[in-house]
């Protein structure tokens, strides 16, 4: 052992300072994040114990007042940037932990009854996804619109359809733009889908196998305005790692979707297509090139989106090969998750903004088909005189050059079915739109109920 090492005081005994250091690893940064999210999970607690039918009682409900009260101290200088954990602390339930026993003295030491620090982060973990998770469906929500207007601006200029990157048939920019609009729209349902799954609470369940006292687990579940207690407490603590998977996963789905529309972008404004340009604030310009604005922006989104998969991947590594119970393994997950969600919602806000400023340039999206583009349409228009389709294909395949002069404008004005480039309706999406935003706005209404309802505004 390095001859410089000695033991520090914690609050669950004398630790060696370099053992210390290498365990508490980021969570000295990382905890400060969930520190409001401890508050609120510790004032749903304490109000449990309070009333917890034993005698003498753990607390009493003036004392649980008061523990609330201070913890609404704390959670307002966390969120002021004031509160901070100390080497010694830990982690952020201990530096709360020491906080409150600071200035109400035994009060404080009394919170950590029937709970563990498993269940403690599991809780706070949660609590902070709920918040995060509400922000980044808005956001979407909010980029599914961004794209559906700039469909529904631009539904009637003829853009190339594209196969293998190579011109394919007639398409349309309304087409383009509500295709990921509606990518969008699906990723936000798989963002609902794991908000249900985080919405379930594992306080009560301590390290894993509960406690000897009379605990009520669903009425903190409802304090904290959970939709409901995770029931067995050995899974409560070991769900913890797999749903932070499961929520990486969702948001890498995101992810996709946007780094497909980057590189598209990337790809359709450039001086040899022309189709779009971006909004010179999301360019960078050359520290030797004058004459360059760069689209750092949406390359950065693409490498992001290699960020956010490779988080969930990372999380899946930690947790495949870890036994059943609490595994300190799991600490390392954080980071990842935390970068997940801030990562995301990054991307999905400035991507946003820039598809609101895109410019088209709808006399290089014109410019840009050839015959070739129109010999599909070619080929199904000889069908629907009656035509076998093969004779067709083969038909239309030796005179290419006959479909020079075709009118992209009225080849997608021909196409009316459901979802093509003259059947697309806004209006459904519109309304899936709001249907993200009733979702969202419903949650956020449950959640800030609840945490304000224990720790006051």
């Amino acid at each position: 052992m390095n001859e410089t090492s000695q033991d520090k005081q914690t609050t669950v005994g004398n630790i060696d300072d370099e053992i210390l250091a290498f365990t508490a690893g980021k969570d000295l940064v990382l905890d400060l994040q969930l520190a409001e999210a401890d508050c609120i999970g510790s004032a749903a607690h304490v109000t449990m114990l309070s009333r917890m039918p034993v005698e003498p009682p753990v607390l009493t409900p003036e004392e649980a007042a008061l523990v609330c009260r201070e913890l609404g101290i704390i959670r307002s200088l966390a969120l002021a940037g004031e509160f901070h954990i100390h080497n010694e602390d830990q982690d952020v339930h201990l530096a709360v932990e020491r906080t409150l026993t600071e200035n109400l003295g035994d009060l404080g030491k009394k919170i950590h009854t029937g709970r563990s620090r498993n269940d403690q982060v599991a809780v706070d973990l949660r609590l902070f996804a709920k918040g995060k998770l509400l922000d980044l469906m808005e956001d979407a929500a909010d980029l599914a619109e961004s794209l559906t207007t700039f469909g529904e601006t631009h539904q009637k200029v003829p853009m190339v359809g594209r196969t293998h990157m190579q011109p394919a048939m007639p398409s349309s920019v309304g087409l383009w733009a509500t295709s990921y609009g509606e990518a969008v729209l699906e990723d936000l349902k798989s963002l609902q889908h794991v908000y249900e799954l985080n919405d379930q609470c594992p306080l009560g369940a301590a390290a894993g196998y509960g406690v000897p006292l009379p605990i009520d687990r669903q009425l903190t579940s409802d304090l904290l305005g959970f939709s409901r207690p995770l029931h067995n407490v050995a899974h409560a603590i070991q769900a913890r790692g797999k749903l932070e998977y499961q929520i990486l996963q969702a948001m890498g789905q995101l992810m996709i979707t946007l780094s497909r529309i980057a590189q598209d972008l990337m790809i359709f404004t450039l001086p040899e297509f022309g189709y779009f340009k971006i909004p010179k604030a999301f360019g960078t310009g050359s520290s030797i090139m004058p004459n360059k604005n760069n689209p750092d922006v949406l390359e950065l989104i693409r490498s992001k989106a290699g960020l956010v998969l490779g988080y969930g991947s990372a999380v899946g590594h930690i947790l495949h090969a870890a036994p059943g119970g609490y595994n300190r393994d799991l600490q390392d997950a954080k980071e990842p998750f935390l970068e997940g969600l801030a990562t995301t919602r990054a991307s999905v806000r400035i991507l946003a903004r820039c598809v609101a400023g895109l410019e088209v340039i709808p006399d290089k999206l014109r410019g840009a088909f050839d015959g070739g583009v129109f010999a599909t349409d070619a080929a199904l228009a000889l069908v629907a005189k009656g035509m076998p389709f093969r004779d067709a294909y083969h038909q239309v395949k030796a005179t290419l050059s006959d479909l020079e002069n075709e009118d992209p404008d009225a080849a997608i004005a021909l196409k009316t079915h459901l979802g093509a480039t003259a059947g697309l309706d806004f209006e459904l999406y519109r309304e899936r739109i709001e249907d993200a935003r009733s979702y969202t706005a419903q949650g956020r209404k449950h959640f800030s109920h609840a945490a304000e309802g224990l720790l006051g505004g």
